[in-house]
């Protein structure tokens, strides 16, 4: 290549290649034994240059390679680098990468589980953790020179998402922030608003896949392609792919009436060729079972595969459903490595609790290959299904949708049960960012030329949406930032009220409010624009016509008022006449069709009125039979009387009168006319109008006849120009109140806050008072529950177990309503002590109703929750696995975690209360004695 080019180019070249090995970046990309993408040089060479970065990415690109270029640049200058995880089960992976590649003595790990080296140079750690750090102005944040923030979509998330928005916020202006993201289609708006908060922000989005992607649909034992020509793969998404029409006429086939066998033959004869054709068709369509669905994968060479099953239950009974049906994927030498991982990673649990925990069963199905994953195990041994998945000794994975939250477990193929998911209200349709988080997982780097995402066919399935879904490779990223009584606490302790109201202006929330008003504000900006031309039409010489205009609109709303008060007392009079008629009155029909004489046979009064009420109608009042003189039977309605009816004549109907009988009707017809025939209504009496002696529109008119535009020959000229101005005003002033609506928001919120922490002594002014600083230190969604129980003294007679139970209140939460008996609780002090947490928050809820903080919005205290006290007191208390979840029918998985949630808060107590309390005592014997059994094992490999 050199060959062909002039001295001039080799000489640059070779220049451009000494400069280059003169960064950073050299020594970096030899670490490697591949080469790295064009996205991941360009984001490293940002970084080198002092650039914070955004970079954008699918699933499985490796844009963690540029989080790493971070640390090797912090260890190269001398600084410290901090590698945040939304999950600890991340944080533990990236944790043993980083180990594996700089050594122990260099890398850190801090969770609220583990704390490794945390004085280290490199620490990985939950942003959580950070989080803490910078309010509580951390000595280790001395020297930090970058913050990888892996995962930062996960700012959307509606519980956990402020966490990430608070760490960009207050991390010091030295330091540089590398943010790593999946694909979101809101990149450039995201990246506008870190240049803005952060500095310098370069924004790198990839949105080509490393590994190709085939899009298929299973039904019954074909596999078919999503799309008939499929030349964009997953990549950028330029390429117009028509939906396999197979796919189209099955749908078809399938809705269509030819499948029902009870249908009756419509029109002609369908052929015998064509109903075998059909049958034949129709044979094909049907949802291969679970077993079906892996040897069919690995028939094709598509394992190893992850099955994502919305329901814990349902990967489960998918590990059963397989070994019953006799699924082996591996051979005896892959059994046997397989048992040696698992006895070694779990040697430390006792036998009695490996029996409870359903070992046997899990190792069988490991063994054969085949595993599920999902929130409610042990978090043991789903690092042991992570290990065994990447090592190809797991081939089958059976996982909720948690597994895509960016743990490493890529696999060859990706398998979809079903289009729709249970999101804690309803079953939903998942989205198109779903459906990419979750197939991104198909096709290994490295070592998969190409990945595939396989749906199974579903009765009423709609190919053109799975296209569109598949088809749709981004999602917009959306801040859930909210306010919290902690955060108020500490941004006041370090910046004061003023300066905090400023800072919680920068968040993304509020830039993307504010941007959102940017079009309404260009509109109310071309609306002042015509108001002023408006107010140049309607100069009047003689005065000021603006005022004359408000004169006459004046009067035409009274008038208008005072017409629908007089129509809703004429319709009122109607109702009233309605419900006085009788069977036998002869009146007049104002209106309609049936207007003229009638009879009445049924007043079609309410029940209890009259003995028959048939006809009433409980909107619109009585709906009297009546006959006509043209010897019809109809039910009216107050439609047709718009004025009140009365009485003309009284007759007698006879008993022997059947309304169905023509002769009955004739012979009746006939008598009402000879009665009441010559028989007149009065026309002539009307309600005096309700504007002649109205008081306001004869001042008006007054007023206007008066004013000095009233004589302006260009008057009538002059009112059409101010109606215009008038509407476009008024249009003018609801686009401002929803300005007002959307911009500074954030702020308002802490207002209202720092209003009730005011209220309740934790705030004075700039000033945080001493209960204010131990609100500093408490963390949750119940941070001032917990922090006015310690001020009430609530727990300090609690022993260590039923301090637990109670502290359990603070970060249990079920899963969905529970609407069966009340949970059981532990008898004495605990359960009085729970009972006076539920006062307390009772006075809190009415305090922040008073304060119009909304729980909806996500801001303020939830009810606390007591399903968890009895397990966290049995366990506290010293009582076995086995006894412990028999009683709460609780998966282990679930129990740890919540078990280990509780030992972090029980942390944050004994740290908020009064040194040598009993509290701060019995809190930390509390975790002791939590800290035992399955919630003990570590989990860093």
């Amino acid at each position: 290549m050199t060959e062909d080019m002039s001295p001039a180019e080799r000489y640059a070249l070779a220049r451009q290649r000494a400069a280059e090995q003169a960064t950073a970046l050299a020594p970096f990309r030899e670490m490697y034994e591949f080469e790295l993408d064009p996205f991941q040089i360009a984001a490293c060479q940002a970084l080198e240059a002092g650039k914070g970065v955004l970079v954008a990415a699918p699933t499985g690109s490796g844009k963690t390679i540029v989080g790493e270029f971070a640390v090797h640049l912090a260890l190269t200058q001398g600084r410290k680098c901090f590698y945040t995880t939304p999950i600890k089960a991340l944080s533990n992976q990236k944790y043993t990468d980083l180990v594996r590649r700089y050594g122990a003595d260099k890398v850190g790990l801090l969770t609220g589980d583990n704390s490794v080296n945390a004085e280290a140079p490199v620490v990985v750690m939950t942003t959580e953790v950070l989080r803490n750090m910078l309010y509580a102005g951390s000595q280790e944040l001395i020297g930090l020179g970058y913050v990888v923030m892996d995962e930062v979509h996960y700012l959307s998330d509606r519980f956990r998402g402020a966490v990430w928005e608070e760490v960009i916020i207050h991390l010091p202006e030295s330091v540089t922030l590398v943010s790593l993201s999946a694909t979101v289609s809101n990149a450039e708006e995201f990246g506008d608003w870190l240049d803005t908060v952060r500095g310098d922000t370069q924004v790198i989005v990839s949105e080509e896949r490393p590994v190709p992607l085939w899009q298929h649909v299973l039904a019954g034992r074909r596999m078919y392609d999503l799309f008939e020509e499929e030349t964009d793969h997953g990549g950028r998404g330029a390429a117009r792919r028509e939906v396999n029409p197979d796919l189209l006429r099955m749908a078809r086939m399938e809705n269509s009436r030819v499948y029902n066998p009870r249908e009756r033959r419509r029109g002609k004869m369908i052929r015998e060729a064509d109903r075998e054709r059909e049958r034949r068709q129709r044979s094909r369509i049907w949802t291969p079972g679970r077993p079906e669905v892996i040897e069919r994968l690995d028939a094709e060479g598509l394992l190893p595969a992850i099955t994502f099953i919305f329901s814990r239950a349902g990967c489960e009974a998918a590990v059963q459903q397989c070994l019953y049906a006799g699924l082996r994927l591996n051979d005896d030498e892959a059994r046997a490595r397989v048992r040696a991982i698992v006895e070694e990673r779990t040697a430390a649990i006792p036998d009695e609790d490996l029996h409870v925990l359903g070992y046997f069963d899990w190792l069988e199905g490991l063994e054969r290959g085949i595993a599920a994953h999902h929130a409610g195990m042990l978090p043991t041994f789903k690092e042991v299904v992570e290990e065994l998945f990447v090592k190809g000794l797991v081939k089958a994975v059976f996982a909720t949708e948690t597994l895509a939250l960016g743990i490493n477990m890529p696999a060859r193929s990706v398998v979809l049960e079903k289009l729709v998911k249970w999101n804690g209200e309803q079953h939903a349709d998942i989205t198109p960012g779903e459906y990419t988080q979750l197939t991104g997982r198909a096709g290994r780097r490295g070592i998969d030329v190409e990945g595939h995402a396989v749906v199974l066919w579903q009765r009423g399935m709609d190919p053109a949406a799975l296209a569109g879904l598949a088809g749709t490779r981004t999602y917009p990223l959306r801040s859930s930032f909210k306010p919290s009584y902690n955060m108020a606490v500490n941004l006041v302790s370090q910046f004061g009220r003023h300066r905090s109201r400023e800072l919680l202006e920068t968040s993304f929330a509020q830039f993307q409010a504010d941007k959102s008003v940017v079009g309404i504000s260009r509109q109310v900006q071309k609306n002042e624009e015509g108001l002023a031309g408006y107010r140049e039409a309607i100069d009047c010489h003689l005065g000021d016509f603006e005022e004359y205009a408000r004169l006459r609109r004046e009067l035409k709303d009274r008038e208008t008022e005072l017409a629908k008060q007089g129509a809703n007392q004429r319709r009122a009079a109607a109702a009233a006449a309605l419900e006085r008629l009788k069977p036998g009155d002869v009146i007049h029909v104002p209106t309609g069709k049936f207007a003229g004489l009638a009879l009445v046979l049924d007043p079609g009064l309410p029940p209890g009125r009259s003995d028959r009420h048939r006809g009433f109608d409980h909107q619109d009042g009585p709906r009297p039979l009546v006959l006509t003189a043209e010897r019809q039977v109809k039910r009216l309605a107050a439609i047709d009387f718009p004025v009140p009816v009365e009485p003309m004549e009284r007759m007698r109907i006879p008993r022997s009168f059947n309304p169905r009988s023509p002769q009955s009707r004739r012979d009746l017809a006939s008598a009402l006319r000879t009665k009441a025939g010559h028989m007149v209504p009065d026309r002539h009496r009307k309600d005096r109008a309700p504007a002649a002696d109205d008081r306001e529109i004869a001042r008006l008119r007054t007023a206007i006849r008066s004013h000095p535009c009233h004589g302006c020959a260009d008057r009538e000229d002059h009112a059409r120009w101010a109606e215009r101005y008038h509407r476009l005003l008024r249009d003018t002033r609801q686009l401002e109140r929803r300005i007002e609506g959307r911009t500074n928001t954030i702020a308002r919120t802490f207002d209202r806050i720092c209003a009730l922490l005011t209220d309740l002594d934790y705030l004075h002014g700039d000033e945080v008072t001493e209960d204010g600083r131990r609100l500093a230190r408490l963390y949750g969604e119940l941070d001032l529950l917990a922090s006015e129980c310690l001020r009430e003294g609530v727990w300090d007679g609690l022993q260590p177990a039923e301090l637990a139970a109670c502290a359990s209140a603070l970060v249990y939460e079920a899963r969905v309503a529970d609407d069966a008996a009340p949970p059981k609780l532990p008898a004495g002090p605990a359960k009085d002590a729970l009972g006076e947490m539920i006062r307390i928050w009772g006075r809190l809820d009415a305090l922040e109703e008073q304060h119009k903080i909304n729980q909806a919005e996500g801001v303020g205290q939830r009810e606390p929750d007591l399903g968890f006290a009895w397990p966290a007191y049995r366990w506290a208390s010293g009582h076995g696995l086995d006894e412990v979840l028999r009683e709460i029918e609780m998966p282990a998985g679930d129990f740890v975690r919540w078990t280990k949630q509780l030992i972090d808060v029980l942390g944050q107590i004994a740290a908020a209360a009064p040194a040598g309390s009993p509290v701060t005592r019995n809190a930390r014997k509390a975790v002791e004695g939590l800290l035992r059994g399955v919630v003990a094992y570590s989990s860093v490999g």
